[in-house]
C-alpha cells in the first residue's frame, strides 16, 4: 500500500492511498463468491451462479462492497502508522476502483497539531477578599421590603400620585398625521384608527413607563368615574410606532388603591417567616449576598484562567470542532427559551447571523477546551466512575427523575464520554488553580 500525507494547513491534511492490484483483486474475489452465494438468477440452482456471470450482473455492487470493504482499513493502519489521530471521521473522495487496478482515494481529515500548555506558574489568577457593601445589603433589604408591600382599597378620595388604579381601557391609535385625531363620542372611529380594550388593567400612577400625560390625566378621578383623553406623543418617543401619533385613551376607573411599604423594623422581619429580628435578617442578607458574590469570583477567576490557556493556541481551530460548539450554544439557547415557554420558530432571530455571532467565543472555548485535555493526558488526571456516577445522581435529583433513567438516557445519546469529559476538564482547571501565580 502506497500513502502520501499531504499538510493542507496546520490543522487541515490529505491523505492519498493507492492499494495495490492485488489486494483489489482478491478482495473482488472474496466479495464475488459471497455473491454467488446469495444470488438468484434463472437458470441458475442457487449457490451454482458462476462467477463470471456474478461479475457481470453485479459488477458494480460489487465494486462498491470491495471499495467500502478496504478503504477503512487501509485508512486506519497508514493513521495508525503515523500516529496521527483524526477529530472526526476523514471524508473519502476521488475513490477509483476497478478490477485488475489498484484502488486509489484521498482521505480528509482535521487533526490537532501538538500543543505546549507551557508554565503552569506564568498563569495569573486574581483572588481577593470577597466584600459586600452596605448599601448592596441595603438595597437587597430595600428589594424584600418593596416585594411585601400590600394595596389598601381607597374610597374616601381621588387618584392621586403613587396610587394604583384599576381600569378598564381601550385605546384607539390614529396613523401619523398632521390633522388631530377627532373621535365623535357614540361614533366609530375613523377608518385609519386601530383600536384595543383592556379590561381589568392596573395602572401605577406615577410610574416610567405611562404615556406622556397620562398620570395628570387620571389624578383626581374617582372609582366609578369616566373619562376620555388624548395624548400626543412626541416626534422623539423611545417607543417608534407611537412617536408623532396622537392615541385617545377611554378610561373607565373601577377601584383605587395605595400601595403601603411596611417599616423596615423586627415585625417586617418576623413576617417574612423565619428571622426573630431585623438584625437576624440583615446577617442573612449579608451572608447570602456574600456567597453570591464568592459564585460569581470564581466564575470570573475561572474565565480569566480559560482565557489565558486558549491565548497559547496558536493554530486556527479544527473546522468540525468549531461547528461543533456553536452547534451546543445554539441547542443551550433553544433550551432555554423552550424553559421560557417561547417557541423558537415563532422569534424574529436570524439563526445564520445567530450562528456566526457565536463564532468567535466558540473558537476560544475549543482552543482553552484542547489545552486543558492536553494538560490532563499529560498529568494523568482522570475521573473515577463513582464520581461520574455522583454527578448523574445530581442532575436526576435537579430534573426530577430516577438516576437509572438519566444513565440509560445518557448511554442512549453518547452522553457519558461528554460528561466524563467535562469532570475531567472541572478537575484540570482546579489544578491549574493550585500552579497558577496569585495576585489580589
Amino acid at each position: 500500500m502506497k500513502t502520501e500525507f499531504v499538510d493542507v494547513s496546520d490543522t487541515q491534511k490529505n491523505l492519498v492511498v493507492e492499494i495495490d492490484s492485488n489486494v483489489v483483486d482478491a478482495e473482488i474475489d472474496k466479495v464475488s463468491r459471497d455473491y454467488s452465494k446469495a444470488a438468484r438468477i434463472p437458470g441458475f440452482r442457487p449457490g451454482k451462479v458462476p462467477t463470471k456471470v456474478v461479475r457481470q450482473r453485479f459488477r458494480d455492487q460489487i465494486l462498491h462492497d470491495v471499495a467500502h470493504g478496504l478503504i477503512p482499513r487501509a485508512v486506519d493502519e497508514a493513521l495508525r502508522e503515523r500516529g496521527v489521530e483524526p477529530v472526526d471521521t476523514p471524508d473519502i473522495k476521488d475513490v477509483v476502483v476497478e478490477e485488475g487496478q489498484p484502488l486509489k482515494f484521498t482521505a480528509s481529515f482535521e487533526t490537532v497539531p501538538p500543543i505546549e500548555p507551557g508554565d503552569y506558574s506564568t498563569l495569573t489568577v486574581k483572588r481577593g477578599h470577597v466584600q459586600v457593601e452596605d448599601t448592596a445589603v441595603d438595597q437587597a433589604l430595600s428589594q424584600l421590603r418593596e416585594r411585601a408591600a400590600r394595596y389598601e382599597p381607597i374610597e374616601d378620595r381621588g387618584v392621586e400620585r403613587g396610587d394604583s388604579v384599576l381600569m378598564d381601557l381601550v385605546r384607539t391609535t390614529a396613523k401619523k398625521t398632521e390633522e388631530p385625531l377627532i373621535v365623535i363620542p357614540g361614533q366609530e372611529p375613523p377608518r385609519e384608527t386601530e383600536t384595543d380594550k383592556h379590561d381589568n388593567v392596573t395602572v401605577d400612577i406615577g410610574a416610567p413607563a405611562n404615556p406622556p400625560g397620562f398620570d395628570e390625566a387620571l389624578i383626581g378621578l374617582t372609582a366609578g368615574d369616566q373619562k376620555s383623553f388624548d395624548v400626543v406623543y412626541p416626534e422623539d418617543y423611545t417607543i417608534k410606532e407611537l412617536a408623532g401619533t396622537t392615541v385617545r385613551y377611554d378610561v373607565a376607573a373601577k377601584a383605587i388603591r395605595k400601595r403601603v411599604v411596611p417599616d423596615m423594623d423586627d415585625e417586617f422581619a418576623k413576617d417574612l417567616g423565619e428571622f426573630d429580628s431585623l438584625a437576624t435578617l440583615t446577617a442573612r442578607v449579608r451572608a447570602d449576598l456574600e456567597h453570591e458574590a464568592g459564585h460569581e469570583a470564581e466564575r470570573e477567576t475561572r474565565a480569566d484562567l480559560l482565557k489565558q490557556l486558549a491565548s497559547r493556541v496558536s493554530f486556527e481551530v479544527p473546522a468540525s470542532l468549531l461547528d461543533r460548539e456553536v452547534d451546543r450554544r445554539v441547542e443551550e439557547f433553544v433550551r432555554r427559551l423552550m424553559e421560557q415557554q417561547v417557541d423558537p420558530m415563532q422569534t424574529n432571530i436570524n439563526w445564520e447571523e445567530f450562528r456566526e455571532r457565536q463564532k468567535e467565543g466558540a473558537a476560544e472555548s475549543v482552543r482553552s477546551a484542547l489545552v486543558l485535555d492536553e494538560i490532563a493526558r499529560r498529568e494523568g488526571i482522570s475521573v473515577p466512575e463513582s464520581e461520574v456516577e455522583a454527578e448523574v445522581v445530581r442532575y436526576a435529583e435537579r430534573s426530577g427523575r430516577t438516576p437509572a433513567a438519566v444513565r440509560a438516557r445518557l448511554e442512549k445519546e453518547g452522553g457519558l464520554g461528554r460528561l466524563y469529559t467535562a469532570l475531567r476538564r472541572e478537575k484540570t482547571v482546579a489544578f491549574l488553580l493550585t500552579r497558577a501565580t496569585t495576585t489580589e
